[in-house]
């Protein structure tokens, strides 16, 4: 019993030591430019190990040296309350924790389904059933969190320590300040990170001289920017970039 609470106080000690790390961090970002995310180190890592020439796009700019354009855009896209939040929208967590519950349900009754049919009577192309990926519902605060720090992978405790990054980086760092990081290290394509970085690989231009619907094309691209890459003109792009100019006029600026 002794060496299980012992156990114990050694997985909450490292728990501990972890956030303040963590706060660390952070608070060095109040004055230092991070100069790499983990999601950079892994896609470098995973470049590397799949034998591709690393090809790394990226430029750090100013937040007044981007275009405000550029920022509307982004945040109409991707967190329209981002002004306003604390760092995690609970309203769209909530939303995401029923979707997620949802979508669990459907597995199990799907896996009851295929499983009540013997081997005999099932489809020889059956495909095996995948579990349903977590939504979370992120702010771009909780995403620059996730960049910052985290893995990838799709977990109810990765998320909760996202959620408390979030809250971290919104108790330590201003909204303009994050907003700067976020722009700086997001991922446009592969090896193409940063506003600048997409600004001269999509359109030969600096990020401080994007136009409306040309910033409005780089925030559509942001959920799925190595897919959107292959396809930069598609009709989907265009009609959604073409929604967002429309809500340049009421996303607003930190």
């Amino acid at each position: 019993m002794k060496a299980a609470w012992r156990w114990l106080l050694l997985v909450l000690a490292a728990g501990v030591l972890l956030q303040l790390y963590f706060v660390a961090r952070i608070a060095a970002m109040l004055v230092i430019d991070p100069q790499s995310s983990a999601f950079e180190r892994s896609e470098a890592w995973r470049l590397a190990t799949d034998g591709k020439p690393m090809q790394w796009r990226q430029q750090w700019t100013p937040y007044g040296q981007m275009s405000d354009q550029l920022k509307r855009a982004v945040i109409a896209s991707e967190d329209d309350g981002f002004v306003n939040h604390d760092g995690v929208d609970w309203n769209a967590v909530e939303k995401a924790w029923q979707k997620n519950a949802q979508a669990e349900e459907r597995l199990a009754k799907l896996q009851a389904r295929n499983g009540s049919k013997t081997p005999h009577n099932k489809p020889a192309n059956a495909k095996p059933v995948k579990p349903p990926k977590v939504v979370g519902g992120s702010t771009i605060t909780q995403q620059l969190a996730k960049n910052l720090f985290l893995s990838g992978e799709r977990t109810l405790l990765r998320k909760g320590q996202e959620f408390v990054l979030a809250l971290m980086l919104e108790a330590m760092l201003d909204k303009r300040r994050i907003l700067e990081i976020y722009l700086n290290s997001v991922e446009w394509g592969e090896g193409i990170f940063g506003a600048e970085a997409a600004a001269q690989h999509y359109f030969h231009k600096s990020a401080a001289h994007l136009t409306g619907y040309e910033a409005a094309r780089l925030a559509v691209m942001l959920p799925r920017p190595k897919y959107f890459e292959k396809l930069p003109n598609s009709s989907y792009v265009a009609g959604r970039a073409a929604v967002i100019v429309n809500r340049l006029d009421n996303a607003l600026l930190p």
